[in-house]
């Protein structure tokens, strides 16, 4: 699933050829590793270089710090989390708001556990609250994105699903973060009653 106001930002300059695309790649990689072993504040465009394998000169060719760096590594994420949803949106029963939410907490649980570095910044609040967008929060970015996906799959007009859905965004976001500062696996309990509470929450918005 691609939405425009998800794109990745601009890179201070665009890899025209696939080698230059491939090296931007490694660099991502290689954040998002260091972000795992070291974290945000520890993080430098000289570590990021190095474990790419590019000349520091390479890499500020296309990113101007490290922010810049975290800032296009959370857009990829969050275009693979929305690309995940709206594969698994096409395999779920769109009546059941369980399954729905299941889905939804599923694929960000198992990209917090899967994905290098994602524990670290998530969805770019570690970093910044508008990390992902200078006129929107992250979770603004994330709740237009998942509205106009759930819009396509119930019988509720657009304007009417923002609200619901930025309610269920932020209470899910705190929740989960509880659950991870309890277990750093999610304790299994916080995730099912995030669960729960969010399904009966957006039911009791838009029907079962």
């Amino acid at each position: 699933m691609t939405d425009s106001r998800t794109e990745l930002p601009p890179l201070r300059r665009k890899p025209v050829q696939e080698r230059s695309a491939k090296r931007v790649e490694r660099m991502l990689d290689a954040a998002a590793e260091l972000l795992a072993e070291v974290g945000y504040d520890a993080l430098t465009t000289t570590l990021v270089a190095k474990r790419s394998g590019v000349a520091v000169g390479s890499l500020y060719q296309f990113f101007p710090d490290k922010r810049a760096i975290v800032q296009a590594l959370t857009h990829r994420n969050l275009e693979r989390f929305l690309g995940a949803v709206g594969e698994r949106f096409q395999g779920v029963d769109h009546q059941s708001w369980w399954e729905i939410v299941d889905s939804l907490l599923d694929i960000y649980l198992q990209m917090h556990r899967e994905v290098p570095g994602f524990s670290r910044v998530h969805f770019g609040d570690a970093v910044d609250v508008q990390l992902l967008d200078s006129e929107r929060t992250n979770n603004g970015v994330i709740t237009d994105a998942l509205a106009d996906l759930v819009a396509n799959h119930v019988d509720v007009p657009r304007d009417a699903v923002n609200l619901p859905i930025s309610v269920a965004v932020e209470a899910a976001d705190s929740l989960l973060k509880f659950a991870f500062r309890t277990d750093p696996e999610g304790d299994p309990q916080v995730v099912a009653e995030t669960k729960a509470l969010i399904k009966t929450y957006l039911a009791s918005r838009f029907g079962d």
